[in-house]
């Protein structure tokens, strides 16, 4: 009898730790594909569209990403800001994709290992998603950028991914143009016309959404359509 006894218990704690084991599955199955991000297909798109280095960087945006799951804000923001000034060059639209205004896909300015401050701007916004940023905490912001070029002032169109805090709190600025995360009122050379997420879409410093970003910029409903072709949100 004791042997008895003891065999069902063992079976038992054996079958709780397999149910266990598979609701834990479950459970990040769906958080995954809840959140919509299918590393395995971007992974094997990028080796089928651009190659085995396009593959190892998914690879390493991957392991990056599950190396920050529980890392501070401020560290996604400085690791994934890092990530992506680093692994791709500036460069014009035109010379990339042979047009005047082209919002890329992460995967396709990974793969190209090139774009423009847009391209940067979606890829960090994107996976600071990922990496468990809230959405409600980051807007892609189109401002006028002042710098100067052959001794001359020049005001041009420019992109940043801004990081609220909380909904009043001044935010941060992540941009290509320079390395280091900056309050946006440190940054003196840019002055913000308006800014969006996907879902919302902000003019100047206002607070309040204003419309949504998808009925009034093409080119974001576009590349979000790519996007989600691609395994991403």
């Amino acid at each position: 009898m004791p042997v008895s006894l003891k065999t069902t218990f063992n079976l038992s704690k054996q079958q709780l730790r397999v149910t266990a084991t598979m609701i834990l599955m479950l459970f990040c199955y769906g958080y995954i594909f809840a959140a919509g991000y299918d590393f395995n297909k971007l992974a094997t798109l990028a080796q089928q569209r651009y190659g085995e280095e396009a593959h190892g960087d998914i690879l390493q945006l991957e392991q990056l990403l599950s190396q920050l799951k529980s890392a501070p804000e401020a560290e996604k923001l400085a690791q994934i800001n890092h990530f992506f000034n680093q692994k791709i060059m500036f460069a014009d639209d035109i010379d990339v994709w042979g047009q005047s205004d082209y919002w890329a896909s992460p995967l396709e300015s990974i793969g190209r290992q090139a774009g423009d401050c847009e391209d940067f701007s979606i890829a960090k916004y994107i996976f600071l998603k990922a990496a468990g940023v809230s959405n409600d905490k980051l807007r892609l912001t189109y401002v006028r950028a002042s710098y100067m070029y052959h001794n001359q002032l020049t005001v041009r169109a420019h992109m940043v991914l801004s990081y609220y805090a909380t909904p009043q709190s001044e935010p941060l600025i992540l941009d290509n143009l320079v390395p280091n995360i900056a309050l946006a009122g440190a940054r003196k050379d840019l002055s913000p016309i308006f800014s969006f997420n996907d879902k919302g879409l902000w003019i100047g410093t206002s607070s309040k959404p204003k419309s949504d970003p998808q009925t009034n910029l093409s080119k974001w409903r576009d590349v979000l359509t790519r996007m989600q072709a691609d395994g991403l949100e």
